[in-house]
């Protein structure tokens, strides 16, 4: 059977598309799509890929948000840190044995975002 190798891409609606894009850049590094040929579009390092539907109920995040992103970062204290010392709040700090740590925060537009260091 033949399968996907990745995620190549993530698409949903925003307000201010532009504006949160360059949140994202200046946050949390993830370049934005690009406008013309010579700009690179982001390009994510190799490693695990969690899909996983959750069940309409699920009190994991907001219920008035279908989706929530999950990062993989190298290094959650010094994200963590990068991301406080710019204003962002902070919450849902864990540590899962076996499987790593892990912090929220959310973009501009409320859209959570699970960062995941892996143990």
């Amino acid at each position: 059977m033949e399968r996907v190798t990745g995620i190549g891409g993530f698409f949903f609606r925003a307000r201010d598309p532009e504006a949160l894009a360059l949140w994202y850049q200046q946050n949390l590094g993830v370049d934005p799509v690009p406008k013309d040929a010579t700009s690179r579009p982001w390009h994510a390092a190799e490693g695990i890929v969690v899909f996983a539907p959750f069940a309409n109920d699920t009190d994991y995040f907001p219920a008035d948000r279908h989706f929530m992103l999950n990062f993989r970062v190298a290094d959650l204290d010094r994200m963590l840190g990068q991301l406080r010392a710019a204003g962002i709040a902070v919450s849902h700090e864990m540590t899962m044995d076996g499987i790593g740590r892990f912090a929220r925060i959310h973009d501009p537009e409320g859209n959570p975002i699970e960062l995941w260091e892996p143990a």
